[in-house]
């Protein structure tokens, strides 16, 4: 099953985080691949008040493409979008962005569920999703949906999570195909490619 998971393809790489989060992506994005042939959507708890220096601030940390998603934006290859404050990320069946300001889920927009859940409806067997540091259960049911359409399933190792408590919780009612601290992680994300 280890090597299935290996040889998979992926279309899309999703990495949902909350508090504690930032510090992973800081020391995650300078060990990625320049060339990477998908793209990434990062859907991060953030205050409303939350500029665009946030997406700055992690471009500088990799040499892949990096700004926040815009309103029917095409998603390409080798990008990394940030999703917006206050909008919750949905994936289009033409494979596209769109930014929705409905209810918060699990206290949280953007909420991780929310993005998770329709990705898996577009990239299937395709899609990697990653759960990073978080305080609460956002991203648990997302893993379950990518997990029901034969997606990859990951969470930050919770020991080494500065906020363990949603990793923990996707691990206990999720089906997890791996557990990796960020060294672990990167190496992943560049064998995907």
């Amino acid at each position: 099953m280890e090597e299935n998971l290996m040889n998979k393809v992926c279309e899309l790489l999703l990495i949902g985080g909350s508090a504690g989060s930032l510090e992973v992506l800081f020391k995650l994005l300078p060990l990625l691949r320049a060339d990477l042939p998908f793209p990434v959507a990062l859907v991060l708890h953030r205050r409303n008040s939350a500029d665009s220096s946030l997406s700055n601030l992690l471009a500088s940390k990799t040499l892949n493409p990096t700004h926040e998603v815009e309103d029917k934006e095409a998603i390409v290859p080798g990008t990394i979008y940030l999703t917006p404050a206050d909008y919750h990320l949905l994936i289009e069946h033409d494979r596209t962005f769109s930014l929705d300001y409905s209810e918060k889920v699990h206290f949280s927009r953007p909420s991780i569920d929310v993005t998770f859940e329709s990705a898996a409806e577009v990239y299937g067997s395709k899609l990697v999703a990653i759960l990073l540091s978080g305080a609460n259960e956002d991203g648990t049911s997302g893993l379950v949906a990518v997990k029901q359409v034969g997606g990859t399933a990951v969470v930050q190792n919770p020991e080494t999570a500065q906020m363990p408590f949603m990793p923990h919780n996707a691990m206990m009612h999720s089906q997890v195909d791996h557990v990796f601290d960020t060294m672990q992680m990167a190496a992943f994300i560049n064998s995907l490619a």
